[in-house]
């Protein structure tokens, strides 16, 4: 039995939790050979969150912002829109200035991201915001805004940058099947290279996000993917786990094993090298999520956005340092060089 076996079984809250010994002792090879560096746990005012391991330490906030407010004309399978309810309805710029300025004066605002459902294109037209942007950029110069980019070309990815958004999010695919069959659109998988190319190319830090598991369940597209983002010049990388019980009752997801959604998270850790990688939110809960966020601690994950209970102190008893961050996961993302961050 290898010591991190050892390590999570005499954890209370993993006692009876099954995890594959040879997953686990392959992470732990993987560690010797490329050792595991700090790992903070984001806990973004997205939703409340707090755990007997992590509570509040300041009272910065991180809201999200729809520019369509629950409504999306895509639809797609995976998510019917259900993202887009919690997030605090922005259905036209004047709402957004507003509602932003009243947060800075009210609490500590960190920042906020930006997000809104997708056309038929799988495009968000935020232009019309981007003079809103730019006034609370230089009214607030501390913010940091993030912004669901969707599809984008050039021209619209320099208009975002010059707006003065500081982090691009955008999902990659790479299987013209899911695109097809999941996301109910019509355009290839080059047009998601072409994004990345034209994010890229600014200022913007550029953070793509990965579905695990996103056509139906099924493992179709991910190891594309991340072909996909370690050729360019990312920010960071963010992993996350399709969640079945949005999906509609006459299309179902299957819910991938916590053993398949480790082999993405090695490979994932093989093939990027030149940045974080992160847990973000989205994934099963229960015991899924306690399986997945453990195989994302020992397979060497930079960041995991809230996490289950029992991961702090596995990630302790693995001899990795943990830091809270009240902020988004793709957002934060100068804690990895040195900002302060609260100790957890």
């Amino acid at each position: 039995m290898s010591a991190w076996l050892d390590a999570v079984q005499g954890i209370d809250a993993f006692e009876d939790l099954p995890l594959a010994p040879h997953l686990v002792a392959g992470f732990e090879a993987e560690a010797r050979e490329r050792p595991l560096g700090p790992l903070r746990f984001y806990t973004p005012t997205f939703r409340a969150y707090e755990s007997e391991e992590l509570k509040g330490c300041g009272r910065r906030a991180f809201p999200a912002f729809s520019i369509t407010g629950g409504a999306c004309a895509l639809n797609c399978d995976h998510c019917q829109a259900a993202i887009l309810r919690p997030m605090i309805p922005a259905t036209n710029p004047e709402a957004l200035d507003r509602q932003v300025r009243q947060m800075v004066e009210e609490r500590d605002l960190g920042g906020f991201l930006l997000s809104g459902g997708s056309n038929r294109r799988n495009e968000v037209p935020y232009e019309r915001y981007y003079p809103v942007i730019e006034r609370l950029k230089r009214d607030f110069p501390k913010l940091r805004i993030a912004a669901h980019a969707a599809l984008i070309d050039e021209r619209r990815a320099r208009l975002m940058e010059a707006s003065g958004v500081d982090v691009a999010m955008v999902d990659v695919i790479g299987a013209e099947e899911t695109i097809r069959d999941v996301y109910h659109l019509e355009r290839p998988v080059a047009d998601y290279e072409a994004t990345l190319a034209a994010l890229t190319a600014t200022r913007m830090e550029v953070v793509p996000h990965i579905i695990i598991g996103l056509h139906y369940g099924r493992m179709l597209g991910e190891m594309k993917a991340l072909e996909m983002v370690a050729s360019v010049p990312i920010a960071a990388l963010v992993l996350v786990v399709v969640m079945p019980f949005y999906a509609p009752h006459d299309k179902p997801f299957a819910t991938p094993s916590p053993e398949e959604i480790a082999e993405v998270f090695l490979a994932a850790r093989r093939r990027i090298r030149h940045a974080p990688v992160q847990l973000g939110c989205a994934r099963p809960a229960g015991a899924h999520k306690m399986q997945t966020d453990a195989y994302a601690v020992m397979a060497g994950f930079d960041g995991i956005a809230y996490p289950a209970s029992g991961i702090v102190s596995l990630a302790r008893a693995i001899g990795r340092p943990v830091l809270q961050e009240h902020a988004c996961c793709a957002v934060a993302l100068d804690g990895l060089s040195g900002r302060r961050a609260c100790a957890a």
